[in-house]
């Protein structure tokens, strides 16, 4: 006997929702996004024009889709027709790939996504899923939707616009000789033209071409004429100088400096992006490629926040992103966990004094000071004694290296170190000096003490070697890190789909809140499980009890027996109370 199966039979229309079981992924997109506060969709609302798809229905399907590994926007069209979870949470409309790709890229899905990650966010710490203590910080380098080979580099359109400005101040210098040109150039202006003096001067070359025209139209006399013929060809090839090739060249340049801003190369194709080097690097070359530097913030492996740099180091990413969270989620935990990466004075100076919390952050050489080589170094001055009355240092051939001066640097960030020098005062025939420092000749060894730093290293170690704080950094790299590998691996985000920041900052977004969903999910299952199935794994445990007191039950014991024996075995694998003979009958 086989089961009913008419296809050609006309059904009643059933509700979707009853196909879907309850912990489906799906119905936890559904929630989310139904608890966005409703006027941050007013700016998508208009009056004209035919009536609109509800911004809710288009930030569900594409939050879906990315949970299923779905990044085209043709895909996700055809994801519509041919899955009735999509069918369900777009109410059964059928919507063109190019109004997804048209949503998908609105300034207003990033503020959208924002709330989200709040909303997410304040109900994981709702349901103690999270205990908001500390946030644990990570970046990658994700590749962008960019050519690989539209490279512009600051350092050769910086030589190509100098060139530039030579042969242009040389060109102005002939016309202004030749009295062709007034004085365009501004007092104390030493370099060449900019693309509007260049414009102006076009302009004035226009004028004196038309009028030499107009001379020409009017001239009677074939010597004259020859002349102004002659004046006007030298005219037509300094126009076309300047309109074909020095003033289209000035304003490339001129939009190439606004486009880099502070960094040092950009792509053609996404100006926005920068070229990195990329861990996945199959050529093994070095090879640079257009890219984000994506940073988020997680803890117990769930997203809180993320954003992209432009910058491929981790270190000048740490401040910014800091605000980015406060802003956005009103408050900062006490402890910023981080690897050695954004280990900097900078960056301890800033959540220490600034922010007033408590960073976990080791620094580049934190594991090589904690070896015994390093302490037991000699030559390494750390290890070197203090006289703190005269304030100097005694160095391993037993010379005293006295305090000499103050210094100052700043670095390219801008950030200004302060430094107490040390010189020792004569390092001549010393037996050591090979050993001790690497300067030739009569040069003396200086030290550069930074007490600043020193201090926040010092507090660095004596937070990771206490027992809470030190159990919080050691769980970094089972928080942070996996999740790269789940959005690499499981989800296949290899690179952006979309371009410019703005696109790209929605793109990983949509995928990173797919991956929070995805767990979420899974953890809504797993609670269900437990409530109301056994888990197979006990289930299993529960077969081989079974079977091993039922044979000895058939061998060698009654059927009331065998069945008291079971109920202790339930008991004592399950249940935490104690275990009452007579509980099975009532």
């Amino acid at each position: 006997m086989f089961k009913n199966y008419t296809i050609n039979q006309t059904t009643l229309p059933l509700d979707m929702e009853q196909f879907i079981p309850e912990t489906d992924v799906a119905f936890a997109v559904n929630s989310l996004v139904e608890a966005i506060p409703p006027h941050l969709f007013d700016e998508l609302e208009h009056q004209l024009g035919r009536p609109a798809y509800h911004p809710k229905m288009m930030l569900k399907i594409l939050l879906y889709a990315y949970t299923q590994r779905v990044f085209s926007g043709r895909k996700i069209e055809f994801l519509l027709d041919d899955s009735y979870r999509m069918r369900w949470l777009a109410n059964h409309e059928q919507v063109s790939y190019r109004t997804i790709n048209r949503f998908r890229n609105h300034e207003t899905t990033a503020q959208l996504l924002a709330e989200a990650f709040v909303l997410f966010r304040r109900q994981l710490i709702t349901n103690q899923v999270i205990d908001n203590e500390a946030i644990f910080i990570d970046g990658t380098k994700i590749e962008a939707d960019a050519n690989k080979f539209s490279f512009v580099w600051r350092k050769a359109a910086t030589r190509y616009e100098r060139a530039l400005d030579e042969k242009s101040e040389a060109f102005y210098q002939t016309l202004y000789q030749e009295e062709i040109l007034p004085c365009l150039k501004e007092e104390g202006q030493s370099d060449g033209l900019s693309s509007d003096q260049l414009e102006e001067v076009a302009h004035h070359l226009e004028a004196e071409l038309h009028e030499t025209n107009t001379q020409l139209a009017q001239e009677q006399s074939p010597k004259k004429q020859s002349q102004l013929k002659r004046k006007r060809r030298v005219y037509k090839k300094y126009l076309r100088q300047v309109q074909a090739d020095y003033l289209p060249r000035k304003q490339k340049y001129e939009r190439y400096r606004r486009l880099f801003q502070e960094r040092n190369s950009f792509s053609k194709t996404d100006t926005d992006a920068t070229f990195m080097r990329m861990k996945d690097d199959y050529m093994r070359n070095g090879q640079l490629k257009p890219g984000y530097n994506l940073q988020i913030a997680t803890e117990n492996q769930y997203i809180l926040a993320y954003d992209l740099f432009p910058n491929p180091t981790d270190t000048k990413t740490l401040a910014p992103f800091l605000d980015s969270f406060l802003e956005q989620h009103k408050e900062l935990p006490e402890y910023i966990v981080a690897d050695a990466g954004y280990g900097s004075e900078q960056n301890y100076m800033y959540i220490h004094d600034v922010l007033h919390k408590t960073p976990l952050i080791t620094y580049s050489t934190y594991y090589k000071e904690s070896k015994k080589k390093n302490k037991e170094n000699p030559f390494n001055v750390e290890n070197w004694r203090y006289l703190q009355e005269q304030d100097e240092y005694i160095c391993p051939a037993k010379r005293p290296v006295p305090f000499k001066g103050y210094s100052r640097r700043k670095d390219k960030g801008g950030f200004v170190r302060d430094f107490k020098v040390y010189e020792c005062e004569d390092c001549r025939a010393c037996p050591v000096r090979s050993q001790c420092t690497r300067s030739k000749g009569t040069q003396k060894r200086q030290l550069l003490v930074n007490n600043s730093w020193r201090y926040f290293k010092a507090e660095c170690k004596k937070k990771l070697l206490e027992e809470k704080t030190g159990s919080i950094y050691r769980r970094r790299k089972v928080d942070v890190e996996p999740v790269f590998g789940h959005l690499k691996a499981h989800l296949a985000f290899h690179r952006f789909h979309l371009r410019g920041k703005q696109g790209a900052t929605i793109d990983v977004g949509l995928a990173l809140m797919a991956l929070n969903l995805r767990k979420l999910g899974k953890y809504m299952e797993r609670n269900v499980r437990i409530k109301t199935k056994t888990s197979p794994i006990l289930t299993k445990h529960i077969k081989i009890g079974l079977i091993s007191i039922f044979e000895k039950g058939l061998l060698s014991h009654s059927l009331f027996l065998l069945l008291l024996r079971f109920n202790e075995y339930l008991h004592r694998l399950f249940l935490s109370t104690p275990f009452q003979p007579c509980s099975l009958l009532g």
